[in-house]
């Protein structure tokens, strides 16, 4: 493996010399963000996969990788430029799939033969290989030595300040949603692009009128017959801001099955910054939510997330960029909304109510949301929709947009050609729209693309499971 230099980038007095495979996830190590450590990693890493190339229908990162590895006539990673690589780096949703079923990836048994120098003992390496890491450390390392360009800088910051956005937008939401809610391609929707750097081809979720937040200092408290558990819900920017139906949904349907609910102070786990490569402003929002979050914890709450990318960066995220006791407690603590229902449920001395008085569909197109399948907890939202006893059809196929970089312009087309893919199955797993037949999904922004692709609005499972026990939506 050729690890070539372009040296209009990197300094003329480093020279990038064939070395072990090793690299760096680890964002408080003092070479996470020097250029040329991470360009060597990315040139190994891509080698690694240019080799299996087992993701190559996954996203469109894989398949710019292989035809920039493939350049000349060679199968050689090492001979692409920092462009190109920044063009790999660009086309990432950070939907976690690849290390899924990475055969190089943690916790799997295989190592790098044929792509690492020999151990003392003549034997290759372990090599744990974790692409959505590493393009989260290229991220970082463009964003820290100014290789981003305004607009995107602009883009990350309004990503970033959700709590921020989402409260001034749910004040004007007429007028915000005038504008998030123009047609797509639209003057406005080009206009907003320009400023914003948010794609203008994508169909964007609208802003609720009234906060979860809001609505859970109104709502009735409820005091719990049997009880199984209790919890502290983390709402997420876009359920706080956009979908507060679906914690509104999660509250009732935990309180009828005699598990308390608090609110957590803290509505955004600070994925934006981080998807976007802002470290620093990442690192401060985690270790801010990580204290508040494990004082729950240690009041004897669970924490429960109802959106699929934040309870991944609670259990996974923030282990890695906070670290310390607190951040393992809050991790070892959280729970996707269908997670913890579903751990009741199969705990000794404890169960769900399986009298459903209310609406139940025949039959329901579930998509997994990738952020759910990364944890590796299981199916856990279609065993759940399945104690209802409707037929479940599994849909399994990223929606380009499963965190908000997949809404940002530098990635619109590719997401928007995933979200098509996405509609295609839904589709077809609905059998052409067969009555009866509901759509749900536990990403909002992912709901979010189905409709836009196949005109359906999908529910989130815990909005299903509260019409099966009746209850009616506000």
């Amino acid at each position: 493996m050729s690890l070539g230099c372009d040296v209009a980038r990197l300094p003329c007095d480093v020279a990038v010399l064939p070395q072990p495979m090793t690299t760096t996830y680890d964002p408080h190590h003092p070479m996470y963000l020097d250029e040329a450590q991470t360009r060597t990693a990315l040139a190994q890493a891509f080698d690694v996969c240019n080799g299996c190339r087992k993701c190559v229908d996954l996203c469109p990162s894989f398949p710019a990788m292989f035809r920039y590895a493939s350049q000349g006539g060679t199968s050689d990673a090492g001979q692409m430029t920092p462009a190109q690589q920044d063009h790999v780096i660009d086309e990432c949703f950070q939907c976690k799939l690849c290390v899924v079923g990475c055969p190089y990836g943690p916790g799997q048994q295989e190592t790098a033969h044929g792509f690492a120098h020999g151990s003392a003992h003549g034997s290759a390496p372990s090599y744990v290989l974790d692409i959505p890491r590493l393009m989260l450390r290229a991220d970082a390392m463009r964003n820290a030595n100014g290789q981003v360009t305004v607009r995107d800088r602009l883009s990350s910051a309004l990503i970033g300040h959700a709590d921020l956005v989402g409260k001034l937008s749910v004040q004007l939401a007429r007028f915000a949603n005038r504008l998030v809610g123009a047609k797509p391609g639209s003057v406005v929707r080009r206009l907003l692009a320009v400023l914003t750097g948010v794609a203008s081809n994508r169909v964007l979720p609208l802003f609720a009128e009234l906060r979860f937040s809001r609505w859970f200092d109104l709502h009735p408290k409820v005091r719990v017959g049997k009880k199984q558990g209790r919890v502290t819900v983390f709402p997420t920017c876009v359920v706080e801001y956009q979908e507060p139906a679906i914690a509104q949904a999660l509250v009732r349907v935990y309180e009828h099955n005699g598990i308390e609910c608090g609110l957590s102070k803290a509505a955004c786990c600070g994925a934006g910054y981080l998807h976007s490569g802002d470290l620093a402003a990442f690192t401060k929002v985690a270790v801010d939510t990580v204290a508040t979050l494990a004082a729950e914890v240690r009041k004897g709450n669970d924490i429960v997330v109802p959106q699929p990318a934040c309870s991944y960066v609670l259990k996974h995220d923030y282990v890695d960029y906070v670290g310390g006791p607190d951040a393992q407690l809050v991790a070892q603590h959280t729970y996707d909304a269908a997670e913890y229902l579903m751990k009741v449920h199969r705990t000794e001395g404890s169960s769900l109510d399986m009298q459903f008085t209310g609406e139940v569909p025949d039959a329901i197109t579930y998509h997994a949301a990738s952020h759910l399948r990364a944890q590796k907890i299981g199916l856990q939202s279609r065993d759940l929709l399945k104690l209802l006893g409707a037929k479940v059809s599994l849909v399994e196929q990223s929606s380009g947009v499963e965190s908000l970089a997949g809404l940002r312009t530098i990635k619109a087309d590719s997401s928007l050609r995933a979200s098509e893919q996405l509609g295609k199955l839904v589709n077809r797993a609905r059998g052409g729209g067969v009555p009866g037949n509901v759509v749900c999904g536990d990403c909002h922004l992912s709901n979010t693309a189905i409709a836009e692709q196949t005109g359906v609005v999908p529910l989130h499972p815990l909005q299903l499971l509260a019409r099966a026990y009746g209850f009616a939506a506000d």
